[in-house]
């Protein structure tokens, strides 16, 4: 990963200007749906009320592309806006690039806190795996960030985020206030539901299911054939079980603490016992 070494001056100047007010805290902003998204926006908004704020964005939509980051070509930044308080760029890479950068290029001291989102579109369940919108808050997360990630269960171009900026910026609070565990960040979903139909906060865990694909396949004018991916969410929980997706069925928002550890230690227990007499 790289950056124009020409740049570098103009990010040192950037930096200095965010940290001009060192007794606020400093907030990186970041999503996957791009920079000029209405999400990105409404969350920029929320961040600004509690510190000063930079604004690392995909210059278009990055979504479905996890925890992807770019190693075969250069990383571009291009500022976008600046006043006081507030620094924004769009980057060419996706997601988990534009939290790197952040930290490693452009901030010369650690964020108090990352927000990603606010995401068109649930990230509850088996979403959180493919999310642009959560890798970006996994990714501070990993770097002892308190991170959280935000999405509307709405997939529209124009969400209405008045819901998600009156509870989120709670959350946000208590987010900087409190801290969280290290390595852990927040998947905090909203259910597509106007403010007083909002039954409460639901801390819970992720559901189990899967994205049922069904690939849409068709032939081009050369008779080469191609592909789009369709397909359906699958909830594998009984419905009295209190997970992410209950949570929003039953108008909740739900808030899920996500860790990067893939181990399996039930699994663990059971493959000591099969390789104990290896002899290897």
């Amino acid at each position: 990963m790289r950056i124009e070494k020409s740049n570098y001056k103009a990010l040192t100047q950037n930096s200095e200007a965010l940290d001009k007010n060192q007794d606020r805290p400093l907030i990186l902003v970041t999503n996957d749906d791009g920079i000029h998204a209405p999400g990105l926006k409404a969350l920029t908004e929320m961040a600004r009320r509690l510190g000063e704020v930079l604004v690392i964005a995909p210059d278009e939509g990055r979504s479905g592309m996890s925890h992807a980051i770019t190693i075969k070509y250069p990383l571009r930044l291009n500022q976008v806006h600046k006043e006081e308080g507030l620094v924004m760029y769009s980057c060419s890479g996706h997601p988990a690039d534009c939290v790197k950068l952040g930290i490693n290029q452009v901030l010369d001291r650690k964020p108090d806190m990352l927000v990603s989102g606010i995401n068109h579109g649930s990230n509850s369940s088996i979403s959180v795996v493919y999310s642009g919108t959560m890798a970006a808050a996994i990714e501070g997360g990993l770097h002892g960030i308190p991170s959280v990630g935000l999405s509307i269960s709405d997939f529209s171009s124009r969400p209405d985020f008045s819901a998600c900026q009156h509870y989120g910026m709670q959350i946000l609070e208590n987010t900087l206030q409190e801290g969280l565990p290290g390595g852990v960040c927040l998947n905090v979903n909203f259910p597509k539901l106007p403010m007083e139909e909002i039954r409460d906060i639901k801390i819970c865990r992720q559901a189990r299911g899967l994205w049922i694909e069904e690939f849409d396949k068709r032939v081009d004018p050369h008779r080469r054939e191609y592909f789009w991916l369709t397909g359906y969410f699958d909830n594998y929980e009984p419905d009295d079980q209190e997970t992410d997706e209950w949570a929003l069925k039953n108008n909740y928002i739900s808030i899920v603490p996500v860790r990067v550890d893939f181990s399996d230690i039930s699994a663990m227990e059971k493959l000591k016992s099969v390789y104990a007499n290896t002899g290897i």
